[in-house]
């Protein structure tokens, strides 16, 4: 591993041309990743989806995919069913990057069958990202309802967001990308390149940090981001990780606080694509630096922490998809920092989701072609 030091600002920078790729052998039929901490195989339960974004699992044994052309498939004893969730909103603005994207369960759901999505909705020639949620009865949406609309919609199909979670005490956060349009993530007057937070009934708590400012979207938890596109809660310890894509180089890995400004694009570890420099700055007083950043970028989409015993030399280590770079990279943190990362299931394909199922087995979902993978722990590791 090569460290670059900068200015006040230690964080190690992973050599990703000279890393050492994972060793691989065939044991009783199946091909056995050993990496470097937790070895593995790969059972693909569905290579025949449509751009899969966002995976649900139902206590009642179904998993639900959604597909970025506004379908919401099922998943049930390990096979894709022909039938798909009927009710959703129509029609679901599908363009560039926009559609059906990201699905959660309430934690209630066993209560309340409530379901929330992500999706992008049209009006005139512009779109913009939507949350709703809605009851889930059989394989049919009721009560669906529109919880909240990022503002402005702009014509732009690019950098929408949209992950959903929860914290276990009635709030939500949920992403959204700026849109493509920089000076949006710091102006605190739309939602665009913020995390957000509601009340699970769309409600704004009246502790946001922008409640009482002038001007301010209420529903603003922290700005400065670009397309954000992994969130995960930990409830152990109350840390809300994002991951958002930089634009050429500079994807970062933040630990989310209230009303904090993580930087972009007045900070950034990036540059245009076309080489050009964004800002001569990397750090400024005031704006919040990365935990990890990655350069070159590796697109990251997707993320989930494992806590489960079936990966016991992975516990407590953050699982980042990577559309680019076509892996899951595994990410160690200690005390809030970056340790380590090594990159898994290399070419894999491009990564959407990284997701932790509640018998605690991870499932991957990778788009063209569109397959959802489970990762089954070696048995010497899982003993």
């Amino acid at each position: 591993m090569i460290k670059i030091l900068f200015p006040s600002c230690l964080i190690p920078i992973l050599c990703l041309s000279s890393c050492t790729p994972e060793k691989k052998t065939e044991t009783a039929g199946a091909v056995v990743i050993k990496s470097e901490k937790q070895n593995f195989s790969v059972d693909t339960i569905t290579s025949a989806l449509q751009n899969p974004w966002g995976i649900a699992f139902l206590p009642d044994g179904r998993t639900l995919i959604t597909e970025r052309a506004g379908e919401i498939r099922i998943i049930k004893d390990g096979k894709l069913l022909e039938e798909k969730i009927q009710g959703l909103p129509s029609p679901i603005y599908v363009k560039g990057q926009s559609g059906l994207l990201d699905i959660v369960l309430h934690p209630d759901f066993e209560q309340n069958n409530l379901i929330y999505f992500s999706y992008s909705k049209q009006l005139a020639d512009s779109g913009g990202t939507v949350i709703a949620r809605a009851k889930l009865e059989g394989n049919n949406l009721t009560n669906v309802e529109e919880l909240f609309s990022a503002q402005p919609f702009t014509s732009s199909d690019v950098h929408f967001g949209s992950r959903i979670v929860f914290d276990g005490n009635g709030y939500m956060f949920f992403t959204s990308g700026e849109r493509g349009r920089k000076e949006n993530a710091q102006d605190l007057g739309n939602h665009l390149g913020k995390v957000l937070r509601l009340h699970d009934d769309g409600k704004v708590p009246t502790d946001n940090p922008f409640v009482n400012t002038p001007g301010a979207k209420p529903e603003i938890w922290s700005y400065g981001h670009r397309n954000l596109q992994g969130l995960y809660y930990d409830k152990a310890t109350g840390i809300l990780w994002e991951h958002e894509h930089g634009p050429r180089g500079g994807d970062e890995l933040n630990i989310v606080e209230k009303g904090k400004n993580y930087g972009w694009p007045v900070i950034t570890y990036g540059i245009n694509y076309d080489s050009t420099i964004i800002t001569d700055l990397k750090e400024k007083e005031g704006m919040e630096q990365p935990v990890r950043y990655w350069v070159p970028s590796i697109a990251p989409c997707g993320m989930t922490m494992v806590t489960s015993d079936k990966y016991p030399n992975w516990k407590g280590n953050l699982l980042v998809g990577a559309l680019s770079h076509q892996l899951v990279m595994r990410v160690e943190i200690a005390d809030r920092k970056f340790v380590h990362d090594e990159r898994l299931m290399e070419k894999v394909g491009r990564v959407r989701a990284v997701v932790q199922s509640p018998d605690g087995y991870i499932y991957v979902a990778t788009e063209n072609p569109g397959k959802v993978l489970k990762l089954v722990p070696a048995e010497e590791d899982s003993k």
